[in-house]
């Protein structure tokens, strides 16, 4: 790390020409190629696979998604000649649009159930001939187009639909803004220098706008989720101006003890650099871990949040160090520098209120302890009533057409029309036809069906499908029951004594099926991910204790976080107030990619804390004072950190996408609970009950492991060097100095 340091700071031009090419040629590639983002949650093998499946086979202009238009009127009826007359020529207009495959309007013979029982609203369906995914911008622009040019006063006219939405999707977002810029400002308040805060912004801001682009790229060879930038963004801002805030700090601390620039950027990547580089490794084991799900639409999202974690890292060590030789003695601000100028060097030493709390925490280790314990069990019970399932444009902004046709539905057909089931069939003689010709029947009868649409064949007569509209909301609970008891019991009698094979499809179906695939696969998942984080940290820290702790506090962050985003999202506390829109399910895919994401941000503060109390074991075999010290002096920067990580995570809750600001409550929720009451309460509590035993490996295992070390082994020696030097100033300074030492490390 000080060979590649030195080289940097040696080549600081190069270093940042390189990196600005890098950001320049990836961004200019990634506008050239365009974006190929996929959100087909598809599994494999699913029974909602398979529906989908017969239906692209079957009726090979209906294999694509479906989007509505909705029409109201205000002072008459959908059946006035004029409102006829006018939607009926805009349906014709529609069904001539590129890509659209088919389009079923009210006005037919088989229309009557699209038009509200009161008569003032109706709606027609656009199938489009591919998933919404591969629609070109333009055509789904062109499908609101036409249809809103039949609006006027007395006849609102409003579209859903997965490819309407992507009309919706904001371009720019200013909330990746706001929280640079609040992180910003945390920075200078902790630096007092304009030049240092600037630092880890400009550092953070290159790595990311990279791997936003790369990550553009990569949806071009495998399948990338639409929100993947956003999440690695959201990740990227947030560990890639912390991981440059602790570099920044120990080059800080350098040049106030005298070293000369170049050295003090070499000493902080060397040192420091090496933890960044370790949880940043930490962070990366724990998003590949997704990998292990086998789930095409998850492995996108691991790799391209992993390409942004490792190009934060690599910034952090290469493009920060040449940023630092360039702004000289000016990362220090005007007031440590004259008064580095009057006094000369003096040791950094933890004074004011971080050494107040380490005392406080050694003295009340069985209090705090409880305490903190507590408030991670309180606020992780609403995780116990997790529901995972799909979200629906009902939770759209209220402005937004998407949201306005989903109310403009439910009022006049009942929430289940937003999301109707699709039962399709494959068919095998004239038996199988019988039996499908009177599923219809059966379907009404059914308790949870609202109404159920006639059978409709393909050409060659071995494929039908019948639409099913619930009488519950496609996010419900009781939709999702409404499935289970279709496909277990409802169909399978329809099937007796026949060929037919019926499956039973649609958007709350697919999001079922996925969600059982992932929560089946969650325990294997949360197993390998912990497992690889413990053989790190063990590697690490040659201990058993600091391991297995680590894990136990890892898995309460993760989930006590998930009790704020179920209590928010799920429950509906503040939803309406942070304008998320009403209560709904958690999407099946977020537990997985939160516990990737939570667990290793965790493992970042782990790290810090426990490697500088590691480092004070080593020197001293006091754990008394490597717990007091390791606390004192890595607290205020961790406590920084954290402030800088929420108030990224809670700018992009203002994005917009009730799913990126799922992530955003979950990750600010987990980095105050880890920074705040794991890290400077409960982990030094149990240390201090723990005693040598934090420390203990098993001689046999000792000489087995390989050895490596989160920070270079020279830091012990810089630390006695510091303490001499502080013996060796003036006496009036070696009073304040030996003071604020003792206060701290032998907890006077």
């Amino acid at each position: 790390m000080a060979a590649l340091a030195r080289w940097c700071i040696r080549h600081r031009l190069v270093t940042v020409l390189v990196w600005l090419l890098a950001l320049g040629g990836a961004a200019t590639a990634a506008g050239l190629a365009g974006s190929a983002y996929s959100n087909q949650y598809d599994v494999p093998g699913t029974e909602a696979g398979r529906a989908a499946d017969l239906l692209k086979d079957g009726f090979t202009d209906l294999g694509g998604d479906t989007d509505t238009i909705v029409w109201h009127t205000t002072d008459s009826t959908v059946r006035a000649a004029d409102v006829r007359q006018t939607m009926t020529r805009t349906l014709h207009a529609v069904e001539e649009l590129p890509g659209v495959g088919a389009v079923t309007g009210p006005y037919g013979a088989s229309g009557a159930g699209q038009i509200s029982p009161d008569g003032r609203t109706a709606y027609a369906t656009v199938t489009f001939d591919r998933p919404s995914d591969e629609i070109p911008a333009p055509q789904a622009r062109a499908l609101v187009d036409t249809a809103k040019a039949a609006e006027a006063d007395h006849l609102p006219v409003e579209l859903g639909g997965p490819a309407v939405a992507l009309t919706e999707a904001p371009a720019i977002h200013f909330s990746e803004a706001i929280g640079v810029v609040v992180a910003a400002g945390v920075l200078f308040l902790a630096f007092g220098s304009l030049a240092a805060s600037m630092l880890p912004i400009a550092t953070a801001l290159v790595s990311v706008g990279t791997a936003y682009a790369g990550i553009m790229l990569l949806g071009h060879v495998m399948t990338v989720a639409d929100f993947a930038p956003m999440l690695g963004m959201l990740i990227g801002l947030g560990v890639g101006i912390d991981y440059a805030l602790f570099i920044v700090t120990r080059h800080r601390a350098g040049l106030r003890q005298g070293m000369p620039v170049a050295d003090a950027a070499r000493g902080a990547v060397a040192t420091t650099g090496r933890a960044v580089v370790f949880a940043g490794a930490t962070v990366c084991v724990a998003l590949l871990g997704m990998l292990v799900l086998r789930l095409e639409f998850l492995n996108g999202v691991a790799i391209a949040a992993s390409l942004t974690v490792v190009l934060t890292v690599a910034a952090s060590v290469t493009l920060l160090p040449a940023l630092l030789s360039f702004i000289g003695m000016r990362a220090l601000s005007r007031r440590e520098r004259a008064r580095l100028a009057e006094e000369g060097p003096r040791p950094d030493v933890p004074t004011g209120f971080a050494a107040r709390w380490s005392g406080f925490v050694e003295r009340h280790p069985k209090l705090l302890g409880s305490l903190a314990a507590a408030v991670m069990l309180v606020l992780a019970l609403p995780t116990l009533s997790l529901h995972p399932g799909t979200s629906d444009q009902g939770n759209n902004p209220a402005s937004s057409t998407t949201r306005q046709a989903y109310d403009l539905l439910s009022d006049g057909f009942g929430p289940g029309v937003n999301g109707p089931l699709t039962i399709v069939a494959q068919l095998d003689g004239a038996g199988d036809r019988l039996a499908m010709d009177g599923l219809p029947a059966t379907l009404r009868a059914t308790e949870g069906v609202a109404s159920v649409g006639p059978v409709t064949y393909n050409g060659g007569g071995d494929t039908a499908f019948v639409t099913v509209v619930p009488t519950s909301s496609p996010q419900s609970r009781d939709t999702s029951d409404l499935v289970d008891r279709l496909r277990s019991d409802v169909i399978p009698k329809a099937e007796a004594n026949t060929s037919l094979q019926a499956h039973v499809g649609g958007v709350t179906a697919g999001y079922d099926d996925f969600a059982r695939t992932v929560m089946d696969k969650l325990p294997l998942f949360v197993g390998v991910v912990i497992t690889l984080g413990c053989l790190l940290l063990l590697l690490a820290f040659r201990s058993i204790a600091i391991p297995l702790k680590a894990a136990v506090m890892n898995i309460a962050a993760v989930a006590s976080s998930f009790g704020v985003v179920v209590a928010v999202f799920q429950w509906g506390w503040g939803s309406e107030l942070l304008g998320l829109g009403s209560s709904g399910p958690i999407e099946p895919f977020l537990p997985v990619i939160m516990v990737s994401v939570l667990f290793g941000l965790s493992m970042d503060y782990q790290v810090f804390l426990v490697g500088r109390m590691y480092e004070e074991w080593l020197e001293t075999r006091d754990n008394r004072r490597a717990v007091r010290v390791g606390l004192a002096e890595t607290g205020r920067v961790i406590n920084s950190a954290a402030v800088i990580m929420i108030s990224v995570f809670l700018a992009f809750v203002l994005s917009g996408d009730r799913v990126i600001a799922m992530f955003g409550i979950a990750l600010a929720a987990a980095v105050a609970l880890d920074a705040f009451v794991l890290r400077t309460l409960l982990v030094p509590a149990l240390m201090h009950l723990l005693g040598g035993a934090n420390w203990w490996l098993p001689r046999r295992l000792d000489r087995w492991l390989p050895r490596i070390s989160v920070e270079a082994p020279e830091r012990g020696t810089a630390h006695a060097r510091i303490a001499r030097e502080a013996h060796a100033a003036p006496p009036a300074e070696q009073v304040g100095a030996a003071r604020a030492t003792k206060t701290v490390r032998d907890g006077a």
